[in-house]
């Protein structure tokens, strides 16, 4: 009990002291213009699951210390209630992260309000958020990525049209299908494909003309960069696993080496604090600076 309850208090403690300092923040139309302008040499950073070293994944607390830290895009999971309403959740089933169990998306947003997020194994005090409270939070103050973990799109959509919040969206999935729904029903949503060849990466440039491309280390080669940047498409790419490790245990000199080696635009981590402080020192991206935060 008492272990619990001075985890609340820490966790009570950062989101209070988040509101009030942050660092290089940058608003959303700022790193926009950076994320489309194919001639910036600035490398953005996204945080996985939002930035959750100490708060929860897909959690608003996470969201909040994103932006706090100066994160450019947040990658949030999203999945689809029985009754349709859109929350934060990556996994198949509610038994990792939260104190209930089984599918989701089988039950109603009022059930799903009876469960407490689990982080690292510990019961919180924070329950599920909705994409509605989480797109809110966000806007005009940081891009975000829709990891699409549903098929039911429309009710997606509905949430990012109803919260006017299309012009820092943009939607992921591997399904190419799941993107044409989403391309058809508005050509102005921006969607980013994952590409596991070279040759898909080319298929993607011609079905979506996206703005970005999330490629693989598989076949991140200057052949395959040189397709993506002639198309005025930005490249994605990942550090989670072994680069996030080398960032972690300061090896930094090595992780950029290899994420930088032919020409990422968009690096995902899980360590962004660290990722954004090593590409600063490095000349990829403006040095920032301490400054208080704007209260609304």
């Amino acid at each position: 009990m008492m272990l619990m309850m001075m985890r609340r208090l820490i966790y009570l403690q950062l989101f209070l002291l988040s509101g009030f300092v942050a660092l290089g923040q940058r608003n959303a139309d700022e790193i926009r213009r950076t994320f489309l302008d194919e001639s910036s040499s600035t490398v953005l950073v996204a945080s996985h699951r939002a930035t959750h070293d100490v708060f929860p994944e897909n959690s608003l607390e996470a969201i909040r210390k994103s932006i706090d830290i100066g994160v450019d895009i947040i990658e949030i999971d999203v999945k689809v209630s029985k009754d349709g309403v859109p929350f934060l959740m990556h996994d198949r089933t509610l038994n990792r992260t939260t104190t209930g169990k089984g599918d989701p998306e089988e039950l109603t947003w009022e059930e799903l309000q009876q469960f407490y997020i689990v982080n690292k194994g510990e019961k919180t005090f924070l329950k599920i958020p909705t994409l509605e409270d989480a797109l809110e939070l966000a806007d005009g103050k940081i891009l975000v990525d829709l990891d699409l973990k549903t098929d039911r799109i429309k009710e997606v959509m509905e949430v990012v049209n109803r919260t006017d919040t299309k012009e820092i969206v943009f939607f992921f999935d591997s399904d190419y299908e799941v993107l044409s729904r989403v391309q058809a029903a508005d050509k102005e949503l921006m969607i980013m494909p994952r590409a596991h060849s070279t040759a898909q990466a080319d298929s993607a440039i011609i079905l979506f003309d996206p703005p970005v491309i999330h490629i693989d280390f598989s076949f991140y080669t200057p052949e395959c960069v040189k397709l993506i940047q002639n198309s005025d498409a930005r490249i994605w790419i990942n550090a989670l696993g072994a680069c996030d490790a080398d960032i972690r245990n300061g090896k930094t000199k090595r992780a950029l080496k290899k994420l930088l080696a032919y020409g990422a635009n968009v690096i995902q981590t899980d360590e962004p604090e660290l990722l954004i402080r090593a590409l600063e020192k490095s000349g990829y991206r403006p040095e920032t600076s301490v400054s208080q935060r704007q209260m609304e």
